[in-house]
């Protein structure tokens, strides 16, 4: 039986679709109607939320985005240039089968994915950004082109004392001598998500780079998306902000999204140190299986990143079309 492809609509469908993101061990928040809908309107792009069932099973999840201005269109996912994390396709129901027909399914599935973008969409270029999806070679067969990306990811188990022993010397050091009566880090609120974004527009500016991602949009999707998907974690020094860290939280897995940039003000308490620390404290006691820290490819950060002892895995860049698309669609977001 082959895999049908129907597209839901992000409200009309939207909790049925959330359902299926619900039970993919593959996705994340920004899967969810409500957040694609918001990628949509922040980035002038139109969500597509494609679903592959055979039957009545749903065996697979792309939302993609559409973007047409004029003799340019696309079809990216996540939406072009939103900031946001993974996105691409996740599976459904695939753990259990044997290797032949689980390789046969995931083929049907993109396939099917890809003949509808092709035929609905005919983009002129296409670029999808995965996560935890591992078998990329339906695109390879489709002539798409796949450049490898890197994050660390840290397991959460064991106990807080052996997770902290993982750590390096110094990154431990910082956590146990660290004074408790100067600092406070705790979970905060929406005014919290703004500065943080804020802080990180600072740092990108102040080295010369350009930062689209927009406190409306961090904001909208902190109070939109169920409690806890977001948490803006804060560090105040005797009571003045200096820094936090935007988490995004799934059933299994937190992700290091936004913050963790050096702080201005000169005091003795290593604060990204510390806030890590938190972040993986307390989803070690919540059952949350790891720590994505979102990004290895910067030797800058990777130095500070590896310091928690995680391990290195796969994303993948999915690219294909005219050469030069992606660069038109990149001087759209900066003057739109």
């Amino acid at each position: 039986m082959s895999v049908e492809i129907r597209v839901c609509d992000p409200r009309a469908d939207g909790d049925e679709w959330n359902r299926y993101v619900d039970r993919s061990d593959g996705t994340n928040p920004f899967f969810r109607a409500e957040a694609l809908e918001l990628q949509a309107e922040d980035t002038g792009s139109t969500p597509h939320l494609l679903a592959g069932f055979k039957g009545q099973e749903p065996v697979g999840l792309f939302p993609v985005f559409e973007y047409a201005r004029g003799p340019v269109t696309g079809a990216f996912s996540p939406a072009p240039h939103s900031w946001t994390a993974y996105l691409g396709p996740a599976l459904l129901n695939v753990d259990k089968l044997k290797q032949r027909k689980a390789d046969r399914r995931i083929k049907r599935f993109l396939e099917g994915c890809l003949e509808w973008i092709g035929e609905e969409i005919s983009p002129l270029y296409s670029k999808f950004v995965t996560g935890e999806f591992d078998d990329v070679r339906p695109f390879v067969w489709n002539g798409y082109d796949i450049e490898p990306g890197y994050t660390y990811v840290v397991d959460l188990d064991g106990t807080e004392d052996e997770l902290l022993d993982g750590f390096s010397s110094d990154a431990r050091s910082n956590i146990r001598n660290a004074d408790d009566d100067r600092y406070v880090i705790e979970e905060s609120d929406a005014d919290d998500v703004e500065r943080i974004v804020e802080r990180v527009r600072e740092r990108y500016e102040s080295q010369g780079q350009p930062f689209g991602l927009s406190t409306d949009f961090a904001r909208s999707l902190y109070e939109t998306l169920p409690d806890g998907s977001i948490r803006p974690y804060v560090c105040r020094v005797d009571g003045e902000f200096l820094g936090g860290i935007l988490v995004v939280e799934s059933d299994r897995t937190r992700y290091r999204w936004q913050g963790g940039v050096k702080p201005d003000a000169d005091v003795d308490v290593a604060i990204n140190d510390l806030l890590d620390w938190h972040v993986m404290r307390d989803g070690l006691s919540e059952g949350i299986d790891e720590y994505d820290l979102v990004g290895a490819g910067v030797p800058s950060i990777n130095r500070y990143k590896a310091k928690f002892n995680p391990r290195l895995v796969t994303t993948y860049e999915i690219t294909a079309g005219a050469f030069g698309i992606d660069l038109l669609v990149d001087r759209y977001q900066k003057h739109r």
